[in-house]
Formats: structure tokens, C-alpha cells, sequence
């Protein structure tokens, strides 16, 4: 798409509107020739693109827009076509999505969950988007599904991380391709096992909503299976950009690991206070004291700069991966922008791709035929490996990297390593585990 169109298609902003905070009303109706909301009739279908533009998680923001339009760009036959060749299904075609061009429109969700539900209903509204797909926080992402299952149209999660995504908070328009709480806390545990010890005690900061606390959850869940002690468990706000009075009680809590369960600016900002503390030149109990960071990311490593280096977490993906499916998505993205992708580029891509297949696939626009033929789908070359979309939940389960930041990286890029592919059986669970209880799927809504 060319800046012409980006231009006159506009940059959705909320504005007051969103910062209100106001409830807002969600009567959604399909006009009477439709056969469900937005059904295109023209020669082009549009998409919404929904992303923190501004916020704690920009940098995540600005990177899935550049992957957005890479995939547009694909879909309508534009480049090299990334990972289309490389993606097993074979139902695209590079003619657009069932022969229509595909245009988008994109939005503003500040990483406010009032934000991020206005700008998509004024792009499924106004815009006559026919699916949306963003965002880099599981407050948003949850706010945004279930505004999209009331307008009956395909909500393909960009990055979100809390279980409640597809667990208490699911919905049956609503797909992640992204990992979760759970699977960090199941990929890490050994590794930390073997690093550290059975004998640890732990002090956990925590983002105070909803990805926040079911990370917490989940790997306090897991290290103390392995024997590890809980000390602390202390919420902070999301705004935050100072963590110091946050960091200085660690200090003298008897604890000799910390846990940040912060992403994005967040953790950036807090890592560089635990180092300005001195807490890893300390040794607490005889033990050198260890910080973790369940969910990693090159960008976040970028912005923490040397403070990363030895630094375990986990992530869904990362650019060095040699499978053809990565080199191919990296090659692209590399061309197009003289850089490499981060984990939020990758699974955003890979929905907007996920998304027109099934469209393609199914034969039809129609969310609930979107549903059909996401669910219980199972693909291979997007650079994950065997992936399954899971029926139950709308889960992608797949492997889960653990990676550890660079002790002697060679460029601003290179800056994380690959110490583990977990398996995804090691990092799968039952539909109705504990920690992802409560709520129902439904069923789809096309909103005819």
C-alpha cells in the first residue's frame, strides 16, 4: 500500500473519547443486504489494524505495523512473499484475499483498554473492517476480542501473553497465535532448575492487570514445584516508569532471585533500577543473586542494552532461528527495513497470513466460516514449526523458546541467544486447566 493510501484510508486516533473512559455502546448490526458485518462487495476487503502507537509498549507497536503492511504487501502479490512459500498451506495465492485487494486501516490503542475498543469500533463502524488484529497488551486484547464478538467480526490477537486471553476471557471470534503465562512458566522451570537449584527464594514485581498477574501466577506456580520459595508477590502500575521504591525493599527481603513480570518500557525501565541497586553483584544466602524475566523480547533487550546480558526469559520467536520459514520472514522484513523483525512483527504477521487463509480455505468472508476452518487447524512453516490452532480454546500451541541475553553480542540486534526449543508437548495443557477456568468459548458471531 502506498503512503497515498495509508494517507487518505487515515490513522484512527481516540483521543478524549478514549481517555473518558466512558462506557461505550457496542449495538452492532449487519445492514439488511449483508450477510454477516462488513461482508465486502467491492474489489477490495479491508482490514484493522490496531497497535500501541503511542504507550509503554510503542516500540512493539511500531514493529507490528511494519509487519502489517509487509503482509498486506504479500497478499496482494507485492515483494518476495515471505513466508507465503514457505507456508504449508498453499491457498494463497498472492491475488489478495479471494481476489480482492486488501486494504487496511490502523488505530491507536494507547495500551488503554477504552482506547483500543474505540479505535476498532470506529474502524469496524466507519471503515467497514472485516477483521481486526493488534495489540501488545492483554488488557487490550481482551477489552478488543469481546468488542468483536459483539460485532461479529474475526479478532486475531496480536501480542498477548496473559492465560485469560483463551482461558476465563476467550471468545469464539477471537485467535491467538502468541504464547502465554503458562507456557513461559513451563519452558523456564527446568531451565532455571539447572541454572540455580531447587533452593531459591523469590521476589516477584508484577504489572498490575491482567497479563501481570497470570504470569506471576504461572511461574510462581512452576518454581515452586521445583522447590523455590515465594518471598514477595508486589503489583505496580502499568504507568510506571521509576521502579526504585519498588527495587530497594528486595533488598532486605531475604530474597536472592528477582522476578520481573514486567514487559516492554516496563521492564526496561526496572531491569536498569535492579542494576543501579547493585542486585547482581550481591549474594544473598550464599547464592549470587539471579533476576528472570519470563517474557523476553529483542526490543526490550534493545532498550536494556549491556543490563540483559546472562538474563533468562522466554519467547515465542526470535530472528535466528534457521528454519526456512524464519530466514524467509527475516530476508523480507530485513529488505524492507533494514532490520530485523522482533517476536510482536512475527506473530502479527503470521495472523494476517493465518487469517486470509482461512478465508481462502473456507471460501468465504463469513466469521463463522473463518471459525470453521481456523479451528483444529494445523500448519507448518511459519517459523514456529508444527502448529496447532486448537478447537477448544483458540490456542496455538507450538514450541516455546528460552533465551538468554548476550554476553558478548556483535551488533544491536544480536543481542539475545537461543539456549532451549521446548517441545510443545512439554508446554501444553488441558482446556480446562485450573489456571485457565471459568468463561465459555460461545459460539461464533457473524453478526447477521
Amino acid at each position: 500500500m502506498s503512503k497515498t493510501d495509508v494517507s487518505r484510508r487515515g490513522v484512527l486516533k481516540t483521543g478524549a473519547i478514549a481517555g473518558a473512559g466512558v462506557a461505550l455502546p457496542t449495538i452492532f448490526t449487519a445492514s439488511s443486504a449483508a450477510a454477516f458485518t462488513n461482508e465486502p462487495t467491492g474489489s477490495t476487503v479491508t482490514l484493522g489494524f490496531n497497535v500501541p502507537q503511542t504507550g509503554p509498549y510503542a516500540d512493539e507497536g511500531a514493529d507490528e505495523l511494519r509487519a502489517y503492511q509487509l503482509a498486506v504487501e504479500h497478499l496482494n502479490g507485492g515483494g518476495d512473499g515471505g513466508m507465503m512459500n514457505t507456508f504449508s498451506s498453499k491457498a494463497l495465492q498472492g491475488n489478495g484475499i479471494m481476489g480482492k485487494e486488501v486494504k487496511f486501516v490502523t488505530g491507536d490503542t494507547q495500551t488503554k483498554s477504552d482506547a483500543a475498543r474505540a479505535s476498532a469500533k470506529s474502524m469496524i463502524e466507519k471503515d467497514g473492517a472485516v477483521m481486526i488484529t493488534g495489540g501488545s497488551s492483554s488488557g487490550v486484547a481482551i477489552a478488543v476480542q469481546g468488542l468483536c464478538q459483539e460485532a461479529g467480526v474475526i479478532f486475531m490477537a496480536g501480542l498477548t501473553h496473559s492465560n485469560d486471553t483463551t482461558g476465563k476471557d476467550k471468545k469464539a471470534n477471537g485467535f491467538r497465535h502468541f504464547f502465554n503465562g503458562y507456557m513461559s512458566g513451563a519452558a523456564l522451570a527446568p531451565v532455571l532448575k539447572n541454572l540455580y537449584g531447587t533452593d531459591r527464594n523469590a521476589y516477584h514485581l508484577t504489572a498490575d492487570y491482567t497479563w501481570g498477574w497470570t504470569q506471576e501466577e504461572s511461574i510462581a506456580a512452576a518454581t515452586e514445584a521445583l522447590g523455590w520459595n515465594t518471598v514477595n508477590k508486589v503489583r505496580t502500575p502499568l504507568a510506571a516508569t521509576d521502579f526504585s521504591s519498588y527495587i530497594a525493599p528486595v533488598l532486605n527481603s531475604g530474597a536472592d532471585v528477582l522476578v520481573l513480570n514486567h514487559y516492554g518500557g516496563n521492564m526496561v525501565n526496572s531491569l536498569t533500577n535492579a542494576v543501579q541497586f547493585g542486585l547482581r553483584e550481591k549474594v544473598v544466602n550464599g547464592k549470587n543473586f539471579e533476576i528472570v524475566v519470563p517474557l523476553y523480547s529483542r526490543l526490550m533487550a534493545k532498550g536494556a542494552g549491556a543490563n540483559v546480558k546472562g538474563i533468562h526469559g522466554s519467547t515465542n520467536w526470535h530472528w535466528s532461528l534457521q528454519d526456512e520459514g524464519s530466514q524467509a520472514f527475516v530476508r523480507s522484513f530485513g529488505s524492507k527495513y533494514g532490520f530485523p523483525p522482533s517476536q510482536a512483527a512475527h506473530t502479527v504477521y503470521c495472523q494476517t497470513l493465518l487469517y486470509a487463509d482461512a478465508v481462502e480455505r473456507a471460501g468465504s468472508f463469513n466469521p463463522c466460516a473463518v471459525v470453521e476452518a481456523l479451528e483444529g487447524f494445523e500448519f507448518d512453516g511459519l517459523g514456529n514449526g508444527k502448529t496447532l490452532y486448537r478447537a477448544e480454546d483458540h490456542q496455538c500451541f507450538k514450541d516455546v523458546l528460552v533465551v538468554r541475553g548476550k554476553e558478548n553480542p556483535t551488533s544491536e540486534f544480536d543481542l539475545l541467544e537461543v539456549v532451549e526449543v521446548t517441545p510443545a508437548e512439554q508446554v501444553t495443557y488441558a482446556p480446562d486447566h485450573p489456571m485457565f477456568a471459568g468463561g465459555a468459548l460461545g459460539t461464533c458471531n457473524s453478526g447477521a
